[in-house]
């Protein structure tokens, strides 16, 4: 039996886009999903988060399906144009209503509530008027979105997220264009980040002088997959490094160390935009924590002028951007979404965070793996998942071990959700999304956290 601390933060995750539903009740306004999942052709099979696992409408069952699971912690995002149709100006009171209700039920079930500000549904307003995160605009915007939710519901949250994965939003929807808002370029995405940063900074600007009283913490959280040379010979050390600077250092360092990579500088040129003197205190120092999401790893190498191909989770930033080329071990068991597991990479990357930002406290705020499950005579038969689970919740043990500050872990995801273009046909729930069937299961079929996690061990 491995223990963990006493203290220790066990939770799941999930966002308001991939399982509330509910997309246009009760005054909501669009998102750019919303938009985005009506274009033919750009979500496999024409699915659409509209209902996903009406969330919305059932989350008192959702609730108590976390607590009989053990899970000490929630994590969910809230949806901006749910509580600001407009993304700005009129608040629109039923959507506070039901993070409130969301909240309390949290609380009731003795569940910590880790809320997220945004997981990349943007209000649509703020794109057709604004392009989006592409205007400066946009940080003062999502500064007083965050001061209203901070109203609301801060006397109950201690825990905030502001941005998910702010690489996504970047490289995914504006380099590769195969996420919302669907825009293609080789410059958009530094700028698009660029605004993301100054927006994370500015809320927690407005956290730290006007809510301090409610003794919160507040930071990022940015994903990335280990990059392990693919050989010991210096131009392939280089290149790892180089593809994990593009990756998490482009949000990471500026938090950290006040200012972009060099490497990204060197690269980039002008296509980097540049922080003021003033913007770079601001942003400095404004995490609490260093909130990570991890699923995979790949073998870097330097590039010698070949072609860069690869699939969009590729390179850290854009491809043509690194030179390096990504591979993975044909031995190495693939989920679903073809990325491979691989546990020591997990620790070896809380190691480099760890040494590079000066042992920050660390959250893993999301981990877990897609397989395709079949409910057989009532249950979900896992062992995937299951060996998935304890290989990384024991490559955490061992980088706590090793002076890792890991406080807290959560799993993706204990429900079935809409994966973004993928739509419905990947699984990265513990529960089947089909609440029919799930009511069929005995109660006690989705079994493997009490396997994996009990008392606080693996």
């Amino acid at each position: 039996m491995k223990t963990f601390p006493n203290d220790f933060m066990w939770g799941s995750a999930t966002s308001s886009y991939q399982i509330e539903g509910g997309h246009n009740q009760d005054g909501k306004g669009p998102s750019i999903w919303d938009a985005f999942c009506s274009i033919p052709g750009k979500i496999k099979n024409g699915n659409t988060g509209n209902i996903a696992i009406d969330h919305y409408n059932r989350f008192e069952e959702d609730v108590a399906l976390l607590k009989s699971q053990g899970f000490k912690a929630y994590r969910f995002s809230i949806s901006w144009p749910r509580v600001l149709p407009q993304g700005k100006g009129k608040v629109n009171e039923e959507g506070i209503q039901f993070y409130n209700n969301l909240i309390d039920a949290l609380l009731k079930h003795d569940i910590t509530p880790v809320v997220t500000l945004y997981h990349w549904d943007l209000p649509l307003a703020l794109q057709l008027e604004s392009d989006g995160w592409l205007d400066k605009g946009i940080v003062d915007h999502f500064a007083q979105y965050a001061r209203l939710c901070f109203e609301r519901f801060g006397d109950r949250v201690k825990h905030w997220i502001t941005l998910n994965e702010p690489w996504v939003v970047a490289i995914l929807g504006h380099g590769q264009g195969v996420f919302a808002p669907g825009r293609v370029s080789n410059s958009e995405p530094y700028l698009a980040g660029h605004h993301l940063i100054l927006a994370h900074a500015a809320a927690v600007d407005v956290f730290k002088n006007e809510f301090n009283h409610q003794q919160g913490i507040i930071g990022m959280s940015n994903n990335c997959d280990w990059r392990e040379p693919l050989t010991d010979s210096d131009d392939d050390k280089k290149a790892a490094e180089r593809a994990l600077l593009f990756f998490v250092g482009w949000f990471a360092d500026p938090l950290y160390l006040g200012d972009y990579p060099e490497v990204m500088k060197e690269r980039l040129g002008n296509r980097l935009p540049e922080f003021t003197a003033e913007e770079k205190e601001l942003i400095k120092g404004s995490s609490d924590f260093f909130g990570l999401n991890h699923y995979t790893t790949m073998y870097a190498a330097e590039n010698y002028g070949k072609n860069q191909g690869g699939n969009v989770y590729g390179n850290g930033g854009l491809s043509e951007d690194q030179n390096v080329d990504l591979s993975i071990d044909k031995s190495w068991q693939l989920t679903e979404m073809k990325w491979a597991v691989v546990p020591w990479g997990c620790t070896k990357l809380l190691a480099w965070i760890s040494e590079r930002y000066s042992y920050p406290d660390i959250y893993i705020t999301e981990n877990g793996c897609a397989y395709d499950d079949q409910v057989e005579d009532g249950a979900v038969h896992d062992s995937e998942r299951i060996d998935f689970y304890r290989g990384y919740l024991q490559a955490c043990h061992e980088a706590i071990q090793s002076g890792v500050n890991l406080k807290g872990y959560f799993a993706w995801s204990m429900f079935d959700n809409f994966e973004w273009a993928s739509g419905y046909s990947l699984r990265f729930g513990i529960n089947y999304i089909d609440y029919e069937t799930l009511k069929r299961i005995p109660k006690d079929s989705a079994y493997w956290w009490k396997k994996v996690v009990s008392d606080n061990g693996v």
